[in-house]
């Protein structure tokens, strides 16, 4: 009898396990040369099945489904498409706003496009139209809320550099709130009118960033436990009690959490920006924009442990407005500076769809 290799039949234990601590070679009695069976073997790695040949594309297929269309000579699958659209223009283009609503109730606030405005426009999810103005003129300020239960607070008013006046929207005009015990411009902040928190900014002369958090409770401030970093022209997501915050001066990619007392540190972006937005929840956020320094079209996704790149917008930019109380999978940025001041909407939506992998 000569030398052979030893096969799975030949080298299966009781307990269904392959004994892997012989070798793979050996002398073997006649007799078990043709052994083609085995026993006690519980299970098997399921095989991977078949790609059908379809001549166009299945009439209704399944998540996750595999199949080549013989016609496109493509290789395709059944998956949700993640795109950006063109919505309706904001009647001025402007950025350094604050933002508010969801895709189809949003809200511009303040700006400017060359100096700073009282104005406030309102989208329907097709077209802006005029809103109340403001009782104080200002940009580079934070917005939170709906349509028509939003708050603006902080910014840059003429010759006020660091304001503290907050002031609230019930879709229709603006009555003053309380005032911010820290004035800031460049200010982050998410949440309801009547369950904010505002976070960093920048204040003094010369300016310098801060790391302060407040939090509102629709009529007053209070001052909360303070940031890990200091920064100003960052995003944020989330509400009063989960919020999150990432980016900032000067192009860095910090992510922080919020719980309602504390922050704590998280992941990093993929990609450090400044004069970023953002949209969504902690556990389902997505930044916008920025600078890189070049102005960014970048999106990524945060699932409240990693970021991850997501389709880009097509117009970039720099500190757009966005509907900041949308889910981020239904948000929508508009206006923004990217070398001049653009009046851009586009509209984030994630539908199912049929997929190329790959085409001959």
């Amino acid at each position: 009898m000569g030398v052979i290799t030893r096969g799975i039949a030949n080298n299966t234990l009781g307990t269904g396990e392959i004994d892997a601590t012989d070798g793979v070679n050996g002398v073997i009695p006649a007799s078990n040369v043709n052994n083609t069976s085995f026993g006690n073997v519980t299970s098997l790695p399921a095989l991977a099945g078949t790609i059908t040949t379809v001549a166009g594309d299945p009439p209704a297929p399944s998540e996750g489904q595999v199949w080549y269309n013989s016609v496109a000579g493509a290789l395709k699958y059944y998956g949700y498409s993640r795109a950006w659209a063109s919505g309706g223009n904001l009647n001025t283009a402007r950025g350094y706003g604050g933002g508010a609503g969801t895709q189809d109730a949003a809200l511009m606030i303040g700006g400017t496009a060359g100096s700073p405005t009282t104005a406030t426009e309102e989208y329907d999810g097709s077209t802006w139209t005029a809103g109340g103005t403001m009782g104080t003129t200002r940009a580079f300020l934070g917005g939170a809320g709906t349509q028509t239960s939003a708050i603006g607070f902080g910014g840059e008013e003429p010759g006020v550099p660091a304001s503290t006046a907050t002031e609230e929207y019930n879709g229709t005009a603006w009555t003053a709130g309380g005032s911010l015990p820290v004035g800031r411009y460049a200010i982050g902040g998410v949440g309801l009118q009547t369950a904010t928190v505002a976070f960093n900014g920048a204040a003094g002369s010369p300016p310098s960033v801060r790391n302060n958090t407040d939090e509102y409770d629709g009529s007053t401030w209070t001052a909360g436990n303070t940031r890990n970093i200091s920064t100003a022209y960052l995003g944020g997501a989330g509400i009063l009690t989960a919020a999150v915050a990432f980016g900032g001066t000067t192009t860095i990619a910090t992510t922080e959490e919020y719980d309602g007392t504390s922050w704590s540190s998280a992941n990093d972006m993929n990609t450090g920006r400044q004069s970023i937005r953002g949209m969504g929840l902690q556990t389902a956020a997505m930044a916008v924009g920025g600078t890189e320094p070049a102005y960014s079209n970048k999106a990524e996704d945060y699932d409240g442990t990693s970021w991850t790149a997501t389709t880009n917008l097509s117009t970039a930019r720099q500190d757009p407005g966005t509907s900041t109380n949308a889910p981020s999978s239904l948000g929508a940025v508009f206006g923004g500076y990217n070398g001049s001041y653009t009046s851009a909407t586009e509209e984030f939506s994630i539908s199912p769809a049929n997929l190329t992998i790959s085409e001959s």
